[in-house]
């Protein structure tokens, strides 16, 4: 280290905060705001080895009044007077009191590298600075965004420190400090096992500065180093030195005694367990047992004896000893009575988080603060099990993360797609190999309370075989009754599951079991309009997918105008699972675009080799300082761009079908598909929400036969034999058939055909359909193209209601269709379906198969005049 230092008459200064740098130590810091960063680049960056920088302690004018009074504007001279109090612009309208220290460090870097944060571009510097010399502000001002000061040095030049040296004063005190520092170093050396490579620095190091760096690695208080700097006269440093040295000696002796009495109270523990283990023996051969002895300890005893004593004998490597060992570990880690605190309920706060995770589902919205509402009454209260039933992409499961986020609790997810196995609910029996506990224990374990939030997700997909039914396991789960003694086979101990809040989640409620069913409130989600899909997709969708592909909004926008054709011409789902994945391609594309400019991320440049043997020194005993430079100066929050792009991507239809292809929907679908009699359009319920439904007759030369194709179930099957029944019979009425035919199938077959013919398909509500459809071939009549249809039918011609009314009409909706016939008992089914919707809708209820006929051909229906019906 170089005895002096040639310093200049101005220094750019950094501010460090309630924290000081003394000649001789290293600390590393991160420069992240634009004042830090452009004096970085200024005084060191562009100055090679040159660059010397000063590092002045600050003070917040509200630590300095609690300290004492704040000085004077002006800087104080060097004999006493120890800050000064300076109006600091942070920007424009606020104005940051700071007390300013006099005196500083010169420092220069010894290590600096430059990087580029993504993805805001913003410049950062990492700077290894090592203190040199003490010096004193003369006068303060800015330049630019960053401080420097007309300074003057306070370090004694080389005469004057030879006549200081001969000082017999000094020559005690730097024995005295020697000392203590030599005792300090062989007690560090003792704790931590290390070489003598620190005692290398007694020797060769002067002592003054040997000061500075000893107190520089103890965590001593701000005031404390403050007083250390401003200890310009070598004797004043040294005493200082020598008392905090001593000081930081004495704690480590305090913290060994305590060490030895905690391991001496350890050992007497110890003593006591084995004397009272002899004890319980002696009292056991004389049959002196108290026969009131608490429950706990008998169980303790219990443990202690059987279990754990039986698993001290076992060897690592006999058979039962890894089972036993998991099966002890699980009774330890699972929480019997651990829960989590539960928070004041605010049922607004509650509102607002799910009015911001969730778009529109006002009703399910209302439900679920009904919900909570109770639970705010009544903390303890046995609420019903939730059930949320719709298609994907709705928002189910996030629905359930939204309900423990209102709530305070954990939450966790338990899949039950595809189970088939019983044990999976209820765990195995430990007699097997490879048995484990089910899946709920397994869950709560994992969450470490006993009052999560539990998803049981796709309860309608479990299935049974020969291994169980786990969807009649999880009605004592479901069963507030039963669920508080829980038996879990691998367990084989009750446990309860009172407190858990359980929430579920299905596409369809068919396959859910009636029992199960019981047990669980439904609340059905149905799809989203094409509006609602707007405005989610651009509130949340397109931020979250611009988040996950690394973009901004500078780099790529779509326009609503977009949105609406990829929703109208690439989508039709109820949920807006498609619809994101659509909008993650025009994403890609962008990313491939921006990617391909080259980033401007400066390389790592080293000021100084790490020669410095005290560096190296300091580095290798990991005393290194992490330190945040405190933000100085205007707020900028963007520095330079890591990518430059000339303009945003905008999303246009030739990139729509460049990247998505040709639109794959269309509103004159359904006018092509019913071009010819014999077609007719209904509207079905699937567990994806509703859809369109075409229905094909055609006939030819046969024997009278119906047949049938399109993947189809046993009750559509039933409603086309009921339909062609009801046509047959209703012939000469509907003028189908003139006086003299009997049969409508004399000579001929009739095949009807449900495309597409991949997907299954069953229930009764296509009954009305089917008979539209076969009017149609037989009359020759085309169906009107606009028109849909919904509806079970009899065998005497009443409409009969059916489900799915609101997912139906969105289907409609979403398909250009213009009118829709639905039954007349499911009016009141359409409270649910938006207003925007029905808006745009003529909605026609039918009681009788004759009203439908009525309004599903153009001009009505010109053979019901003669018809006796």
């Amino acid at each position: 280290m170089a005895e002096s230092v040639e310093l200049p008459s101005r220094l750019g200064i950094l501010p460090f905060k309630n924290k000081v740098l003394l000649p001789g130590a290293i600390i590393r810091i991160r420069c992240t705001s634009p004042s830090s960063v452009k004096l970085v680049e200024q005084e060191l960056w562009q100055r090679e080895e040159k660059g010397l920088i000063g590092i002045l302690p600050v003070r917040d004018a509200a630590e300095a009044a609690s300290v004492g009074p704040v000085l004077s504007q002006g800087v104080g001279s060097e004999s006493g007077e120890r800050g000064s109090r300076v109006q600091v612009g942070t920007s424009d309208s606020h104005k940051l009191d700071i007390h300013w220290h006099t005196r500083g460090v010169a420092a220069r870097a010894l290590h600096l590298s430059r990087g580029v944060e993504k993805p805001s571009g913003r410049v950062t510097y990492v700077v290894v600075l090592e203190g040199l010399c003490r010096f004193s502000v003369q006068e303060l001002s800015t330049r630019g965004t960053y401080y420097t000061a007309r300074i003057s040095p306070l370090e004694m030049t080389k005469s004057e420190m030879e006549q200081v040296e001969q000082d017999p004063e000094f020559i005690t005190l730097s024995r005295q400090f020697k000392a203590t520092a030599t005792e300090l170093i062989s007690v560090l050396e003792q704790k931590q096992k290390t070489g003598g490579r620190t005692k290398v620095l007694l020797e060769t190091v002067p002592v003054h500065k040997l000061a500075d760096i000893f107190v520089a690695s103890f965590e001593i208080t701000f005031e404390e180093q403050l007083c250390m700097l401003d200890s310009v006269d070598l004797k004043v440093r040294l005493s200082k030195a020598t008392e905090l040295v001593d000081r930081h000696l004495q704690s480590i002796h305090v913290a060994e005694k305590i060490t030895q009495k905690v391991e001496g109270q350890l050992s007497k523990s110890q003593k006591e367990f084995l004397l009272r283990q002899q004890m319980r023996a002696i009292k056991e051969e004389l049959g002196d047992n108290d026969d009131d002895e608490d429950d706990v300890v008998a169980l303790e005893r219990k443990m202690q004896s059987s279990c754990l004593r039986r698993l001290k004998k076992m060897q690592p490597q006999q058979p039962g000893y890894n089972s036993s060992r998991v099966y002890l570990e699980l009774l330890a880690d699972l929480p019997w009575q651990k829960a989590s605190e539960e928070y004041e309920l605010d049922l607004r706060v509650a509102k607002e988080r799910l009015d911001s995770d969730h778009y529109g589902l006002a009703k399910v919205k209302q439900r679920i603060i009904e919900y909570l509402a109770v639970r705010k009454l009544k903390p303890d209260a046995r609420g019903p099990v939730l059930c949320f039933v719709g298609p994907p992409g709705v928002g189910k499961t996030s629905l359930a993360s939204s309900i423990a986020a209102a709530l305070g609790r954990k939450f966790i997810r338990i899949s039950l797609g595809g189970v088939k196995d019983e044990a999976d609910i209820r765990g195995h029996r430990r007699t097997y190999i490879g048995s484990m506990p089910g899946r709920l224990i397994d869950g709560v374990k994992r969450v470490a309370v006993c009052n999560p939030v539990m998803l049981l997700d796709e309860i309608d997909k479990t299935g049974s075989d020969v291994r169980g039914d786990p969807a009649s396991a999880l009605l004592e789960v479901l069963d507030p009754e039963q669920n508080k003694t829980f038996n879990d086979h691998y367990l084989n101990v009750p446990f309860d599951l009172s407190k858990v809040i359980f929430v579920a989640t299905a596409n369809r409620v068919q396959p859910i079991p009636p029992p199960l069913l019981d047990r669980m409130e439904v609340i059905e989600l149905p799809g989203y309009t094409p509006e609602e899909k707007l405005k989610i997709a651009m509130h949340h969708l397109i931020p979250r997918v611009l988040d996950q592909h690394g973009l901004t909004s500078e780099f790529l926008k779509i326009p609503e105008a977009m949105v609406k054709l990829v929703i109208q011409g690439y989508t039709r789902e109820a949920g807006v699972r498609n619809l994101e994945r659509n909008l993650a391609a025009l994403a890609r594309a962008a990313a491939v675009r921006v990617a391909e400019q080259e980033p401007a991320v400066s390389p790592i440049k080293d000021v100084h080799s790490l020669a410095s043997p005290l560096l190296e020194n300091r580095l290798a005993d990991g005393a290194e300082v992490e330190m945040e430079v405190i933000p100085m100066g205007v707020n900028n929050h963007d520095i330079s761009s890591t990518f430059k792009i000339a303009s945003p991507l905008t999303v246009d239809e030739d990139m729509l079908e460049k990247v998505l292809g040709p639109p794959r929907f269309d509103d004159k679908e359904a006018a092509e598909r019913v071009a010819t009699p014999g077609v007719s359009v209904g509207l079905v319920w699937t567990s994806v929400g509703g859809e369109v439904q075409f229905v094909e007759a055609t006939a030819m030369g046969g024997k009278g036969e119906l047949h049938l194709t399109g993947q189809l179930g046993d009750v559509i099957k039933e409603s086309a034999q009921i339909a062609l029944t009801w046509v047959r019979a209703r012939a000469r009425d509907l003028l189908l058939a003139t006086a003299d035919e009997t049969n409508l199938l004399e000579g001929r077959d009739v095949h009807i055909h449900f495309p597409a013919g991949a997907v299954p398909k069953d229930g009764p509500s296509a009954g009305v359909t089917l008979v539209t459809a076969l009017v149609s071939l037989f009359s020759q009549k085309r169906v009107r193209a606009d028109t849909a249809m919904t509806g079970e039918m009899t065998l005497r011609g009443l409409v009969l209601p059916v489900g799915g009314i609101k997912d139906k009409v969105l289907a409609a909706h979403r398909c250009g269709i213009k009118r829709v016939i639905l039954p007349e008992r499911n009016l009141k089914d359409l409270i649910e379906v938006p207003s925007a919707v029905l808006s745009g809708l003529e909605i026609i209820v039918a009681k009788r198969m004759e009203d439908v006929l009525e309004q599903a051909f153009d001009g009505g229906c010109p053979w019901r005049q003669h018809s006796k019906l």
